[in-house]
């Protein structure tokens, strides 16, 4: 398996804390870059911009990419456009969040 396709499955591995869904599902990363180095870029997003538990989202995402071997460094970028909506979310987070509220009910 190449680095890239490492890295987007440990991605699959760091949970959105408030919705309970990863945050590959929830289409928050828009892009993932590996230089031959071992650097690597993350360029992503969050639900809300104000959201409170970004900080501890960009922690779990570097700390997860950091344990791949062929990581050296870890540069995650925050951006806000394109702007996310629930229309980025995959079918799994879909019905992740469906079951969540149909359990809460």
């Amino acid at each position: 398996m190449k680095a890239e396709e490492k890295i987007w499955s440990a991605l699959e591995e760091v949970i959105d804390p408030e919705i309970g869904v990863n945050i590959v599902d929830l289409g928050l990363v828009y892009e993932v870059s590996v230089e031959d180095n071992g650097k690597v870029s993350i360029e992503m997003t969050l639900t809300i911009p104000q959201c409170p538990l970004a900080d501890e989202i960009v922690d779990n995402v570097k700390r997860t990419v950091s344990q791949i071997p062929e990581v050296k460094q870890v540069d995650v970028r925050l951006v806000w456009e394109p702007k996310w909506t629930p229309a980025k979310m995959n079918d799994q987070a879909r019905e992740e969040i469906r079951a969540r509220q149909t359990l809460v009910q």
